[in-house]
């Protein structure tokens, strides 16, 4: 509380108001630090080693920071009830704020304290989305804690590995990896068709996304399988050939949403461009399984950089805007912000293709990620923590 006024600050009245800032000012900044390890050599006092430390800090610090703000204001408005805020608020964006700090500094601790600090927060977040929702007999969306679940069994799989016990080589990642893919698919089918066919409804448009259907069922089916089939079996050709199926499936999804017909409004535009980074990285993921002349990187960053970056942003974008009184329609900031993220999907990508420039793609992917990121933060933060117009 404010001590002078007593009232509540106003970052901690909504959930996606410090973790929207959190996701995308530690997506910069996890990112810089990586590029300085990688090219000067610097080195942090982690249990991680470089690489390693790079994947957590994207996957378990920026990933889980967009996903707690998230789902802690999507709860709220499916439930009806008040949304999580002040003290309990406080204490996640300091459990979350707590887990970066030790992931940093965990060569210097036991392992078992590291790991219980990083995984206080993900726990924490599973127990209040979960009280809410069973408050709010909003019991159909309980299933969204699943992939909740896999994530922390991830975390505790990469801290596992980092300290010598015998598990599954990169199992962890590539289970968080496929539980933020499947998080992607459930939400995604949401929310894209319903906001594609309010916007198109509203305009008198005969043609609207064609409701759920077979399709997406097979859509929604294939991927997880596919990803949990990759994630334990990573060089299984059988996971190869679901994979591409997977894609094409949702691809065929995507294609149904009416995409074609909201190319002037980049605020919902952009949700159907992720939407499109997570098939075509499936597609590119099932291929290098397969043995094809796809490398590894590549289709790992079609997914990360290009679906789940494009998906994180488009989303905080959106919901700030929604929230905070503002218009549901991109100013050209947005639209920047849009261009730089898939920009540096498409340079990391050509980095893991073009061996003779991979050190330059890389550089130019990881400005062009930090930008897209720190110009969020700057136009938006303002948003973030203000109160809301009107």
């Amino acid at each position: 509380m404010n001590a002078a006024s007593g009232r509540m600050p106003t970052w901690l009245t909504y959930g996606f108001r410090p973790f929207f800032l959190a996701a995308a000012v530690w997506a910069a900044v996890a990112l810089a630090v990586w590029i300085a390890m990688l090219t000067q050599g610097v080195a942090l006092p982690s249990r991680f080693d470089a690489m390693t430390w790079h994947i957590h800090e994207m996957l378990f610090g920026f990933v889980m920071a967009a996903i707690g703000g998230f789902l802690l204001t999507a709860i709220a408005n499916w439930t009806g009830r008040p949304p999580v805020k002040g003290g309990l608020l406080a204490l996640l964006a300091g459990l979350w704020l707590l887990g970066r700090i030790v992931c940093i500094l965990s060569g210097l601790f036991p392992p078992a304290l590291s790991l219980g600090a990083d995984l206080a927060f993900q726990i924490a977040l599973i127990a209040v989305c979960a009280r809410e929702l069973v408050a709010g007999a909003n019991f159909r969306n309980l299933m969204l804690l699943g992939p909740l679940t896999v994530l922390t069994a991830a975390n505790l799989l990469m801290h596992l590995e980092a300290a010598g016990t015998p598990v599954p080589a990169g199992l962890g990642w590539r289970l968080a990896l496929a539980a933020v893919l499947i998080l992607i698919s459930v939400i995604g089918g949401r929310i894209i068709p319903a906001f594609t066919r309010n916007w198109l409804a509203k305009r008198q448009a005969q043609s609207l996304p064609t409701g759920h259907g077979a399709v997406d069922r097979l859509a929604l089916a294939s991927l997880p399988i596919a990803l949990l089939a990759w994630a334990f079996l990573p060089a299984s050709k059988w996971a190869g050939d679901l994979l591409v199926l997977a894609a094409v499936l949702n691809a065929w999804r995507l294609s149904r949403w009416r995409g074609h017909s909201i190319l002037q409004e980049p605020l919902l535009l952009v949700l159907h461009i992720g939407y499109g980074w997570l098939a075509a990285g499936a597609f590119l993921l099932g291929l290098s399984t397969l043995g094809a002349a796809v490398p590894l990187s590549a289709a790992i960053h079609a997914l990360t950089v290009g679906a789940i970056g494009t998906m994180i942003l488009a989303v905080m974008t959106r919901a700030t805007r929604g929230h905070t009184g503002r218009p549901l329609t991109a100013d050209r900031v947005t639209v920047l912000i849009y261009g730089l993220v898939s920009l540096a999907a498409i340079a990391r990508i050509g980095a893991a293709i073009l061996a003779n420039m991979t050190m330059p793609l890389l550089t130019i992917s990881a400005g062009l990620w930090i930008g897209a990121f720190l110009l969020f933060a700057v136009s938006y933060g303002p948003a973030l923590l203000r109160p809301r117009l009107g």
